[in-house]
């Protein structure tokens, strides 16, 4: 497909899940694309059962799932993210002859439609030529100057998250944690920040702690995460959110502690998978009381780029 300026636009097409939607978007954005994003949704709960089906039967139709927006442009990509929107991309990327690429592993589809797919490793994919293996998420950092650091300061921040399927966030584990590398790192200044996860109880204890600059999620929902890479020695993270941790090991010079959730277990989940594979590689250590030094980057960016122009997508700027 040409690279025609006005081309130079993705259709991103989302199952709603705001960690689907944001690979989607990081992977445009990395490929110096603008997009649209229409989210998708089967019509009804067998639709879905249906579209494995027709799938492998190259049956592709529309009245199985809904638009939250009509298309009305011309795409030189369509990505789609999450399992509602694959067989919808199939579907549009047949009838406007636009190329599809999928992020994570489309499962329960045939793979070879898709000019390429994104997955990760935890995913185990097959090795196709059209599959590339990621070592962590889809992530795109781009600093909002919410905090700038002053020169010659060194700084900590600390990303809180909560309980997931990953594990228990315990509040009087994390408030020692806490303590203890103020205590060790006493030269530093601290920031904090929660998320969306984090429950009322544990942002209570945090408000307990003194730090040099804190926003919890339920008084703003400002995100400083990016800003806090760019200016922070150290980075620690609580272990139920692998987007947060895929974007501390790919931007930045900090060194990346991950804070250990009650209940994870290496050989469990796939984001303590994803955790001990990055602390083999030096881009995280899992704190155990010690401050370690674990500060190695993954360049996602240059990765991507490097398999859409292998595969012969035409839509790198």
């Amino acid at each position: 497909m040409e690279t025609d300026k006005a081309l130079q636009r993705a259709l991103i097409l989302s199952d709603g899940k705001p960690g689907h939607r944001n690979q989607a978007i990081a992977l445009a954005r990395h490929l110096g694309l603008s997009f649209d994003t229409v989210e998708v949704h089967f019509r009804r709960r067998l639709s879905k059962a249906i579209s494995y089906l027709l799938d492998h039967l190259y049956i592709y139709c529309s009245c199985l799932y809904s638009l939250s927006s009509s298309i009305d442009a011309d795409y030189c990509v369509l990505i789609a993210a999450g399992s509602e929107s694959y067989y919808a991309a199939k579907t549009i990327g047949r009838a406007y002859d636009i190329p599809v690429v999928a992020v994570m592993l489309p499962k329960g589809y045939r793979y070879t439609d898709f000019e390429l797919i994104f997955a990760q490793n935890h995913d185990l994919p097959p090795q196709r030529d059209n599959i590339l293996t990621l070592p962590i998420n889809l992530t795109y950092v781009d600093p909002q100057g919410h905090l700038v650091g002053q020169q010659g300061q060194h700084y900590v921040a600390f990303i809180i998250g909560g309980d997931s399927p990953h594990g228990v966030l315990d509040s009087q584990q994390l408030i020692m944690q806490i303590e203890n590398v103020i205590a060790d790192l006493s030269e530093h200044k601290f920031w904090l920040t929660t998320s969306r996860r984090t429950s009322k109880e544990v942002e209570k204890c945090l408000k307990n702690i003194t730090f040099d600059h804190a926003i919890y999620y339920s008084d703003s929902q400002v995100n400083p995460i990016a800003d806090f890479l760019k200016f922070s020695d150290y980075v620690f993270i609580t272990a139920d959110s692998t987007s947060m941790i895929s974007e501390a090991v790919s931007y930045g010079q900090a060194n990346v502690e991950v804070l250990p959730l009650r209940g994870s277990n290496s050989s469990k989940t796939k984001a303590d998978k994803l955790i001990s594979a990055l602390a083999l590689n030096s881009c995280l250590h899992i704190y155990d009381g010690q401050v370690g030094k674990a500060n190695a980057k993954i360049d996602i960016g240059n990765i991507i780029k490097k398999a859409v122009l292998r595969c012969g997508l035409r839509v790198v700027r």
